[in-house]
């Protein structure tokens, strides 16, 4: 399939889920992330759910992320120029919804990209081979090119990954893994 029919897909299968699903999923995820080897790095990036798409609630995530002393990123976008800027998530940071209904921090201490050890990452859909969907505006794109080549891409699914993405450009950065409610793909 190509990306648009997997977006629809996929936009189609999450307007289904009720808010009770949405959430055990989420908790389920998260769990997940507590069986693989991602554990031993410092800095995390996550993103903030847009509720009202059904993203996965990253909120156990964070719970564990703080749970263990790690420094937690959260990025604002910038649709003018389609890039995103870091700051650590405090007890002081302002969150608010931009126009879009993504929650993003008003303020905050700036984080450079290449600081960056580990990055959960939104999406529609992904392949068998690490390949994702998402929105469509390439955020995520520009800000992994910004990245260390070691950074850990992990994307945040509530399905298994599709057999194949047939339109696949070369400037699209695949997933080192894939964590769904039941299972942990890792694509290295």
């Amino acid at each position: 399939m190509n990306k648009k029919e997997i977006r629809t897909k996929y936009k189609t299968l999450r307007k289904q889920l009720s808010a009770d699903e949405v959430e055990e999923m989420s908790l389920a995820i998260a769990n997940q992330t507590l069986k693989s080897n991602i554990w031993n790095h410092q800095t995390y990036h996550i993103f903030l759910p847009i509720a009202e798409q059904k993203e996965v609630n990253t909120d156990y995530l964070l719970q564990i992320l703080f749970g263990k002393d790690k420094n937690v990123v959260i990025s604002r976008t910038d649709f003018s120029n389609l890039s995103m800027h870091h700051v650590l998530l405090t007890d002081t940071t302002t969150i608010r919804k931009n126009d879009y209904n993504i929650p993003e921090p008003i303020d905050g201490f700036p984080v450079d990209d290449q600081q960056i050890d580990v990055i959960f990452i939104p999406l529609l859909a992904y392949d068998k081979s690490g390949n994702r969907v998402g929105y469509g505006k390439g955020f995520y794109d520009n800000f992994l090119q910004k990245c260390r080549k070691d950074v850990i891409k992990i994307g945040l699914s509530f399905y298994p990954p599709e057999e194949e993405i047939t339109d696949i450009r070369p400037e699209d950065i695949p997933l080192d893994m894939a964590v769904t409610p039941n299972e942990i793909f890792d694509f290295n």
